[in-house]
């Protein structure tokens, strides 16, 4: 389908503000501001943000690990002061501040994040079933290249593709398994190749382009609704950063060689995204700027709201009332 230019100037919008809460990550994990680890999506948001910025308000949403969901959450709405005040251990983070980045907004119908890769494939299923019995919701589920490399991956496909269930499977192809590369742990170019074994419908999309992302994912929800069951989306993406912030950025064991890093700011997806919405003028320069200067304020926002938040000091109870056994 064509987006209309309010669909766009949305898009433009959220990956703007996506890409300046990305920076803003960064930045405080320099300066010892975060709990635990960040995982950079420099260059790399334009497939959150394309996915998930039309979900339904019931549909099920699990982002990927880049960036934290970065991408995903600015397109579904979450509260990004309470997603950093989570990474900053405060009272006021979505999970009181004792997750760190394995946050949680199941309000939202997004249902948190984990440290192993690939623990998300059994859950989508299970989430696929019930929504398929509730009917007008599906799940669309986020993941990088190297998570299809487990064993879940194929059960999670195979009980979809049987069942019909409303899932997209959304991987992001970015390359890179940490220090791995995906030539190394595939044996063909394209990661949605799998899905052709359970008969599954699959699409490959330029990642860096955030409209044609978007695109693809209306079109693959339209699908899952009318009970035509899953689909494969592969968006080709970048990663320009290493894997998370403080890890050497290496391919194999030797480091990626500067002159590729700097041509792969070539395709950086704001850069892109700009220059499509000048010449087709869905926004103008004074607009631009404006979204500019709010996504700067609204991040001042951000920090100054996690900052404020009192240091989270659980007691055993309230502690304990979160394990299950």
């Amino acid at each position: 389908m064509a987006l209309g230019k309010k669909q766009m100037a949305l898009l433009y919008h959220n990956l703007v503000r996506a890409d300046h809460f990305d920076k803003m990550m960064m930045n405080r994990i320099m300066q010892g501001k975060l709990l635990g680890f960040y995982h950079p999506g420099d260059g790399a948001m334009a497939a959150g943000v394309g996915a998930s910025t039309f979900l339904g308000e019931n549909d099920i949403l699990n982002p990927h690990h880049r960036a934290h969901g970065m991408g995903y959450h600015v397109g579904r709405g979450t509260d990004i002061g309470r997603y950093l005040a989570e990474h900053t251990g405060k009272v006021d983070g979505c999970c009181g501040g004792r997750s760190s980045f394995h946050w949680s907004f199941p309000e939202q119908k997004v249902y948190g994040a984990s440290g192993f890769i690939g623990w998300h494939f059994c859950p989508v299923v299970g989430w696929g079933w019930a929504s398929k019995q509730k009917g007008e919701q599906m799940v669309l589920m986020a993941s990088g290249d190297g998570s299809y490399g487990q064993g879940a991956a194929h059960e999670a496909m195979l009980f979809a593709m049987n069942w019909k269930l409303p899932i997209v499977f959304f991987c992001e192809n970015n390359g890179m398994a940490i220090h791995s590369t995906a030539a190394d742990m595939h044996p063909m170019p394209d990661i949605s190749s799998l899905a052709q074994g359970y008969g599954m419908p699959a699409v490959v999309v330029d990642g860096q382009d955030v409209f044609a992302v978007a695109e693809t994912v209306i079109a693959a929800r339209k699908h899952a609704l009318a009970g035509k069951g899953p689909t494969f989306v592969e968006a080709k993406t970048l990663r320009l950063r290493e894997h998370d912030v403080g890890t050497p950025d290496l391919a194999r064991a030797e480091p990626r060689e500067a002159k590729y890093l700097e041509a792969l700011k070539q395709r950086d997806p704001v850069v892109l995204a700009t220059r499509r919405v000048l010449d087709e003028k869905v926004l103008t320069q004074k607009q631009i700027d404006q979204i500019y200067q709010e996504a700067k304020e609204e991040v001042a926002r951000v920090e100054q709201f996690a900052d404020d938040s009192p240091v989270a000091q659980p007691s055993i109870e309230e502690l304990q009332a979160g394990v299950y056994a």
